[in-house]
């Protein structure tokens, strides 16, 4: 520490400098608390430049995602500080660079083996978060007794605002650091995950020789971007066993690289513990004992100094990063210590994150009541239109189709042009449409017209709806960053899936019986309004955490939406215990392999429509099987207790859907109950596993023969299984929600609508009106028992490879 340097940056007290790099210099820090971290500051001559602050606080936000055992976890940062900062996990240990050229030299062949496998998971967390490293090199690689630490992850990207176009910064900084950089980055291409593979390779040559690829340093710096781009690897030195997966590493085309999934699975070993050689492992000791010795100098005076200017920084001989320019720009701003943020980077505020939450339940409540009042409608509709009844079931089937269809495209709009701008484009179709359906009661377009006015509304309206879906479970996720705080927020989020159209049935029952029809129609009006009022005023204008701008995947919207176009309308029109209709038995198998070409084309292509790794491993693939499993529950559920005698006989409207809404008032309770449960992949998997024995069991009260009294069994039924369901979609949400790469929210609450609405195609398609309750509510429960199944095989917390 000099006296240039500040005494506190934030919350934390300075108590030594760790290093210095490009961007800026390292603290080691420690919180009130006690807890020690290392604090990165950003040069003031880069915290002056507005895109570099902007693609700072983005990156820092995604990266505050990223787990995993293997990397340092972004514990808290001020981008909007006067000189922007960020802490991370102190990890106790030299870095790479530091083990091999100076302590210990070229490390022995068990060692580069474990570090391939650890690196390669440390690099599977941080792109599964969205994120590409960019800068993977010895100096970013910590290495502790338990094994190496990344560091640094995403970071890198907030440098190249100050590039523009070209591969060097205005300053004359290179992004990347010679010997550690990948032909792509070295022509200057777009990045992809393959990249940090390239990079890898390249870390796993210098630990295991001690020398840098492509004669990095022996040489000019632009003879050696020729060789990165042009040359092959020289691999001598590295040990026999590996060189084959360090030479597929570093091929020079990307899509022929391994994954770092496949490069884990390569570098599994059981060999002991002790990963390091015992000389090394002697030094880390040391290293640690006079970390625990070290005591910082107390303050001399009560009196705080002025603050001072952040000093010049200098990189050490031995870091090999190219940084040509390091004089401040003249004026720079004094370092002014931040109070400790109350909100995550880039979050909202208290008040504004609960008018987001409160927004998104509402947008997602107005879409399943109104379309309940439009099921509720039907008799009164098609007597007052002069419809047929297939006429009309025309226009349910339209909305199911143009739903399902839109929903790649409407999460992929929510990514490109942020919640605000998705939800007013949205609800401005949602009130036309309701408008026109107001409308058209009065049938001022002449016969012959009204019908093909009637289904077009319709579809338009299941588009609103796709678009509206998504952009609730954006909003959410966005405005919410703290795993914890989304947990609870999903609460409300979930009770609406699985009860919010009991609430259209009452309503629709309650204006049947006393007043008119028409009036559940009207009321949609000034629920739009409300809403959009709300957005304008709650709602932020495109942050600049929310899309790194992606290509628009024209091929996953049209994958996506005609497969599940396809099943939503095969769900429609199926009946196994009808006359088998050929064409709709064809298009729902078209639709099953459409769906099953998006599958594989949003796990094979990293820019896909809902990112990185969204689909990648059995948890996740879990998490989206088991949403259409409860769905497909749900809808048996709903179905079976609506057609049991003892309330289609006799009951009346209103108090069908009083009998209805017992499967909201279960499913908020249930939900609150896994609210509260601490966030990760073991409460989850004990929620949703025992959310499905319980509407199972909710089910299970169905096939029996109820008397008159018997109204009191179905309401019972449903709350258990409403509960049942809360209890599971809410985790499930959430953890999806904590998965979506940065940039791919909007995409993400699409595939997760995409699966809950797969589920009742597919079992609407399996079951029809013809079938009796008792057995549609057996395969409900079948389905339910078969969600926990898959809860309990697939949810379980993954396993590090040691």
């Amino acid at each position: 520490m000099t006296a240039a340097d500040p005494s506190h940056i934030g919350p934390y007290r300075l108590i030594g400098r760790l290093g210095a790099g490009g961007m800026g210099l390292v603290y080691l820090g420690r919180s009130e608390a006690g807890r020690t971290v290392a604090v990165k500051v950003v040069q003031a001559e880069y915290a002056g430049n507005a895109e570099f602050r902007r693609r700072f606080a983005r990156e820092v936000a995604a990266a505050r995602r990223v787990g995993g055992e293997w990397t340092a976890a972004v514990l808290d940062a001020d981008p909007e500080a006067e000189v922007p900062w960020v802490a991370t996990q102190y990890i106790p240990g030299p870095d790479l660079h530091t083990v091999v050229a100076r302590d210990y030299g070229p490390l022995p062949e068990h060692s580069v083996t474990a570090l391939a496998n650890r690196l390669a998971l440390a690099l599977r967390t941080v792109h599964d978060a969205g994120l590409i490293h960019r800068d993977l090199k010895p100096s970013n690689v910590l290495v502790t007794v338990d094994g190496p630490r990344v560091i640094d992850f995403g970071i890198a990207r907030a440098m190249e605002s100050l590039a523009g176009d070209s591969l060097h910064t205005r300053t004359g900084m290179l992004i990347g650091s010679p010997g550690f950089m990948s032909p792509e980055q070295v022509r200057g291409r777009e990045l992809t995950p393959a990249s940090d593979v390239f990079c890898l390779g390249a870390v796993l040559v210098y630990a295991a020789t001690g020398r840098m690829l492509f004669g990095a340093g022996d040489s000019g710096l632009n003879a050696h971007l020729f060789r990165v781009a042009e040359e092959e690897p020289d691999l001598t030195g590295v040990p026999a066993p590996l060189v084959e997966l360090v030479r597929a590493c570093l091929d020079k085309d990307p899509a022929r690289r391994p994954t770092p999934q496949q490069i884990a699975e390569r570098t599994a070993t059981d060999h002991p513990d002790e990963w390091l050689p015992g000389s090394v492992l002697a030094q880390l000791g040391r290293h640690a004992a006079g970390l625990l010795d070290f005591a910082p100098p107390l303050p001399a005076a009560a009196a705080m100094p002025p603050a001072p200017t952040v000093p010049p920084v200098v990189p050490a001989q031995h870091d090999p990063r190219v940084a040509l320019a390091y004089a401040p720009t003249a004026g720079a701003a004094p370092y002014a210590p931040t109070a400790p943020s109350v909100s995550p980077a880039g979050a909202p505020g208290g008040g504004r994150r609960r008018g987001a939450v409160l927004i998104a339940v509402l947008v997602l409540l107005m879409v399943a009541v109104e379309a309940s009042v439009f099921a509720g409608t039907y008799q009164d509709l098609r007597v007052s239109l002069d419809l047929g009844s297939e006429e009309v079931l025309l226009a349910f089937r339209v909305y199911l189709v143009g739903f399902a269809a839109a929903l790649p495209l409407a999460g992929h709009l929510v990514d490109r042009i942020g919640n605000r701008a998705a939800l007013l484009a949205g609800l401005s179709g949602f009130l036309s449409v309701t408008l026109l359906e107001c409308v058209l009661a009065a049938d001022v377009f002449g016969e012959g017209a009204t019908l093909g006015v009637l289904v077009a509304a319709r579809g338009i309206m299941g588009v609103t709806a796709a678009l509206l879906t998504a952009g609730a479970f954006a909003l959410i996720t966005r405005g919410v960053p703290d795993p914890g705080a989304r947990r609870r927020a999903f609460v409300g989020f979930a009770a609406v899936v699985v009860g919010g159209s009991a609430v259209g049935r009452l309503l629709t029952g309650a204006v049947e019986e006393g007043l008119n029809w028409r009036i559940g129609l009207y009321l949609m009006v000034p629920f739009a309004v409300t809403l959009v009022a709300m957005t304008l005023g709650k709602v932020e204008r495109r942050a600049p955490a929310e899309g790194p701008g992606t290509p628009f995947d024209a091929a996953a919207v049209l994958l996506g939406g005609a497969g599940l176009g396809a099943l939503a309308y095969g769900g429609a029109v199926l009946d196994p215990f009808d006359e088998p209709e050929p064409v709709s038995a064809v298009v729902t198998v078209a639709g099953l392999l459409l769906c099953a070409a998006f599958g594989w084309r949003q796990r094979a292509v990293w820019q896909a429509l809902a990112g990185p790794g969204i689909l990648g491993g059995r948890r996740r693939a879990g998490s989206f099987l088991a949403l259409g499993l409860f769905t497909a529950a749900l809808f048996d559920l709903s179905w079976a207790s609506d057609f049991q005698p003892v309330v289609y006989h006799e009951l009346g409207p209103t108090a069908q859907g009083g009998v209805m809404l017992s499967l909201l008032v279960g499913a908020l309770a249930g939900a609150a109950v896994a609210g509260r449960r601490a966030a990760g992949a073991a409460g989850t998997r004990s929620c949703v596993v025992w959310g499905g024995i319980l509407l199972a069991a909710g089910a299970a009260v169905l096939p029996l023969r109820l008397d008159a009294g018997g109204v009191f069994a179905v309401v019972a039924a449903l709350a258990v299984g409403g509960f049942g369901a809360g209890l599971a979609l809410a985790p499930l949400y959430a953890d999806l929600a904590d998965d979506a790469p940065a940039g791919f929210v909007g995409g993400v609450g699409a595939l997760a609508a995409a699966a809950t609405q797969a589920g009742e195609s597919v079992n609407s398609g399996l079951m029809s009106s013809t079938a009796a309750p008792d057995l549609i509510a057996v395969v409900g429960l079948a389905a339910a028992l078969l969600a926990a199944l898959v809860a309990g095989t697939l949810l379980r917390p993954r396993r590090v490879t040691p």
